[in-house]
């Protein structure tokens, strides 16, 4: 992997990683920037300093490839999700488990996103819908909010929140895009935008009518 200075175009600095990755995210903590956590296939979470270029910790407790890592809890902790179909919560900087969760009906999780308000993690779930825990209360499946209608099984399409959080939308197997009234969860919109798979979508931060897929 490599660090790029944005401005210059050039590599500030290279990080050996023995697994391919899969997903990669910085520490979001002011005080903690020279930090970023990397999801690989096998099954390992990084964490890198950008300063020595060294793994400063390792996660090592899930059973398939990791697809996803968000913050969470003011970034005290740390979520990830995995082909094994589980989600972890994680205390940052301690390779320990906090919160287990996996009951039978679940399934894998490649993509997620945080609502902005930060109290709701939202899952693109394999079986065509998008599923909602709450980030408070013992991290447990909210099963009032119900997004589905769109086809994502076998493909890990991308989920955003509008910047305000009134609406959430995803791509599709099907090349359309999604949008659903978060507090309803009735679907809004939907946009033919891909001739195939709309595979990511991301809501502008400072022009809300705007969406990149």
């Amino acid at each position: 992997m490599q660090l790029w200075d944005t401005e210059t175009g050039k590599t500030i600095n290279s990080f050996n990683v023995k697994s391919l990755p899969f997903c990669a995210t910085f520490n979001p903590e002011y005080d903690q920037q020279n930090i970023f956590m990397v999801g690989c296939q096998n099954k390992k979470i990084l964490q890198f300093d950008t300063r020595s270029g060294q793994v400063v910790q390792k996660y090592e407790e899930h059973l398939g490839a990791i697809n996803t890592i968000q913050f969470i809890e003011d970034n005290k902790k740390f979520i990830t999700t995995a082909d094994d179909k589980k989600i972890f919560v994680w205390e940052y900087g301690i390779p320990v488990v906090v919160k287990h969760i996996s009951e039978p009906d679940m399934h894998a999780i490649p993509a997620s996103a945080m609502h902005p308000n930060r109290k709701y993690f939202a899952g693109q779930s394999m079986d065509n819908r998008i599923a909602i825990y709450d980030c408070k209360g013992g991290f447990k499946l909210n099963r009032k909010k119900k997004f589905a209608g769109h086809k994502s099984s076998g493909y890990a399409c991308g989920l955003t929140f509008s910047p305000d959080g009134q609406f959430i939308c995803s791509g599709d197997a099907d090349g359309k895009l999604w949008f659903w009234n978060w507090k309803s969860c009735k679907n809004y919109r939907t946009m033919k935008v891909h001739d195939q798979v709309c595979i990511d979508v991301a809501w502008h931060p400072i022009e809300p009518s705007k969406v990149a897929t």
